[in-house]
């Protein structure tokens, strides 16, 4: 993933969150099914919603790409038990910033000390030396070149002699050195008040400047006298960015993201705190390459889809989503509002044009391990099989069918290795010597010199395993769990 954004429950003992994890302590299945309580009413909330917390952001940390970047929202409720939890997962060196989103536009008459007006986007890179993020576009700072060349470029002109702190020889003597003026003359730089300064640049720069003919001499009056002064001329970016801020205060608010919904699906209030679309937008701006692949594991009403589609609408790029949401809303509100921006939602002066796209849903099956540890012969054997392969990083290009030339049990070959389920669903099976011999390797043109077979139960030595190359898993015991 390139990108990944969640905006989990933040523990405010309103939300009405159910702790419902899948644990074998005793001291955590006791919180099993009990909704998770206010402050001072629910002493363990903090450990609840951090137990929950700990295995999804670890897992998100390994699906997160080198050069990936994860954002979450919360508020004040568990903003530093977060940071805790990132720190130790992804490594505080790996910080970027908490983003701070304003999130209402109008007072709070709740008769409160203090008015929690403002929620973070916590972000985090999972290499930050791999992480180059985007700077938004800023069309104002073309102002700032207030003149035209001749060929009707935007520029302006900067002293070359640094001012205010450290702008003084002694500060920076390295910086103290002649320039030759258009008349011959030697230029030092000096205060007004004739004190020695020092340039802004070294000399390096300056011949730069000089072979790009952007050292630009003008005379002035300085103590009634005329002098020459060098500046150094700037033309206006192409393309004017600037570094996105830490504080967002120009975004829609809550208030706006509730009224979004409200038309699209032309009902009441569906959510307590929905995020603006325009926010989601913006982080994937930042953060995301036009062929991004995003991730957002708590989904909610779907604003993450709804911001790559949308800006996939406005700038032709090709990103993709992984939405996933436990909650039983997820067909009803999260796919539904994907359709409808999808299609275009609304009728006569307020319909929307829809974004385009398209997006499969999946409901998750059950379960291929069950309590005990057993595979779950339920999902049937291809389903194991591909389960299995996955495990040994077999590629689908490398898999093979039970109607193979090698053997119906054959997964695949990776590399130099064949790999081998020998799994029965109403018997044990054996890795024996008339099992290897049931093999058809002269089918392979690429005879493999390692082997990797599951099996129930093994009939062979180790030291037979090892002369041969076999490497030897039993069923269900060394199947990878993830």
């Amino acid at each position: 993933m390139n990108c990944i954004y969640i905006d989990p429950p933040y523990n405010t003992g309103n939300e009405g969150w159910v702790y419902n994890d899948a644990v074998n302590d005793p001291k955590i299945r006791k919180w099993i099914g009990q909704v998770v309580g206010k402050e001072g009413e629910d002493l363990s909330r903090h450990d609840k919603w951090l137990c929950m917390m700990y295995p999804r952001l670890k897992l998100l940390h390994r699906l997160l790409a080198d050069d990936g970047v994860i954002l979450i929202s919360i508020d004040d409720n568990e903003e530093q038990s977060l940071r805790s939890l990132m720190n130790e997962i992804f490594g505080q060196r790996n910080f970027l910033t908490n983003f701070i989103w304003r999130k209402v536009d109008s007072p709070n008459d709740n008769k409160v000390a203090v008015t929690p007006d403002h929620e973070y986007i916590v972000g985090y890179a999972k290499n930050i030396a791999k992480v180059k993020l985007r700077q938004m576009s800023a069309p104002d700072i073309v102002n700032a070149y207030g003149s035209l060349d001749g060929s009707g470029r935007r520029y302006r002109d900067r002293l070359l002699k640094k001012n205010g702190k450290n702008s003084l020889r002694r500060d920076r003597p390295t910086m103290y050195f002649p320039l030759q003026a258009p008349d011959g003359s030697e230029v030092f730089p000096t205060h007004e008040n004739g004190e020695e300064a020092c340039w802004a640049m070294g000399k390096d720069s300056i011949e730069r400047n000089k072979a790009a003919n952007t050292l630009i001499w003008k005379k002035r009056i300085r103590n009634e006298r005329e002098v020459w002064e060098p500046y150094t001329r700037e033309f206006a970016p192409e393309v004017p960015t600037r570094p996105y801020p830490t504080i967002w205060s120009d975004l829609p608010t809550m208030r706006q993201a509730k009224a979004f919904l409200r038309d699209v699906f032309n009902t009441a209030d569906l959510f307590d705190t929905p995020k603006p679309v325009e926010l989601l937008v913006r982080l994937l701006e930042m953060t995301g390459q036009s062929n991004a692949i995003v991730l957002d594991s708590f989904a909610g009403s779907g604003t993450t889809a709804h911001a790559v589609l949308k800006l996939n609408a406005l700038d032709g790029g090709n990103r993709r989503f992984i939405l996933c949401e436990m909650m039983d809303y997820a067909e009803t509100i999260t796919a539904e509002r994907i359709r409808r921006v999808i299609n275009g939602y609304g009728e006569g002066d307020k319909a929307v044009e829809g974004t385009g796209g398209s997006f499969d849903f999946y409901s998750v099956g059950v379960p291929l391990f069950k309590d005990d540890k057993n595979l779950n012969e339920e999902v049937g054997t291809e389903a194991i099989r591909g389960y299995v392969a996955y495990t040994e990083n077999i590629s689908k290009e490398q898999q093979l069918g039970a109607e193979n030339p090698i053997n119906p049990y054959a997964l695949g070959l990776k590399y130099t290795a064949l790999c081998i389920f020998y799994y029965e669903k109403d018997r044990v099976t054996t890795l024996d010597i008339d099992f290897l011999g049931q093999l058809k390797i002269k089918n392979i043109s690429n005879r493999p010199d390692q082997f990797v077979i599951y099996a129930d139960k093994c009939a062979l030595d180790k030291e037979f395993l090892y002369k041969h190359g076999i490497t030897f898993k039993r069923i269900p015991r060394d199947i990878t769990r993830f």
